[in-house]
């Protein structure tokens, strides 16, 4: 369905009623410049869509939408944070093809140091992403943590795990992908350098799988943007058996 589509948090829906604030309703009444009775669509980013009409400068549900966008299984982005501003551009094209939860690593190589304002302005990249690619749930953008803090945060049950190395003998992703089933994935991609020895030994200690993404060398902002792809890919011709 084409509308303009905003995303809310859960408890700005009382009842019927959407409770718009200061800057939702500015975006629509003097940026898309809609007029009362208006219909646009609200995210609830936790998978509940509806088709709401303007009203006395709050929204009214009109009805509840089953859309389905979002991928049969749960993907886990661990990146090793790149340099300047590329980081951005991966949080807003991952969020367009599938991701579920992007973990920014500070690894061995990263150069990047970031700020607290740096989270906040990636979570509000991943909620304007969900909403121009209609999604229904808004990526998590966890902290910035350690490549060995997050590989003790990460549950191994019924998820497989992947960390991509270059220049190493690995078999490529999609060898994996075509010939597993799981209910999630979490896959790991390192910054400018790649990951170090150390790193990898570890994550595969974790029970991490080391893989490849071809022959070529890929930039840090790159190879997430592969890695999604083919898992998005995959998993979505899988499940509508063509």
């Amino acid at each position: 369905m084409m509308a303009y589509r905003i995303v809310i948090e859960p408890g700005q829906k009382q009842g019927n009623i959407i409770n718009l604030n200061p800057e939702q309703k500015h975006y629509l009444t003097n940026v898309l410049r809609l007029k009362q009775d208006s219909q646009f669509i609200v995210l609830d980013g936790q998978n509940n869509t509806y088709i709401v009409k303007l009203n006395n400068d709050n929204g009214e549900i009109i009805e509840e939408l089953n859309e389905q966008t979002e991928l049969p299984i749960t993907i886990t982005l661990m990146i090793a944070l790149p340099k300047s501003k590329g980081f951005d551009e991966v949080i807003r094209s991952c969020t367009e093809l599938g991701v579920n939860t992007i973990i920014p690593i500070i690894s061995q190589r990263t150069v990047l140091k970031p700020s607290s304002h740096k989270l906040e302005r990636w979570r509000r990249i991943s909620q304007e992403a969900t909403e121009q690619s209609e999604r229904q749930i808004v990526p998590v953008i966890r902290e910035p943590v350690s490549f060995s803090k997050a590989l003790t945060n990460i549950k191994q049950t019924d998820q497989n795990c992947y960390i991509c190395v270059a220049r190493k003998q690995a078999k490529h992703l999609l060898t994996y992908l075509l010939e597993e089933t799981t209910n999630s994935i979490t896959i790991a991609t390192g910054c400018e350098g790649g990951w170090t020895d150390e790193e990898i030994n570890k994550a595969v200690a974790f029970g991490f799988i080391p893989v490849n993404l071809g022959s070529r060398i890929l930039r840090a902002v790159t190879a997430p943007l592969v890695c999604l792809s083919l898992i998005a890919s995959v998993i979505e011709k899988s499940h509508l058996g063509e």
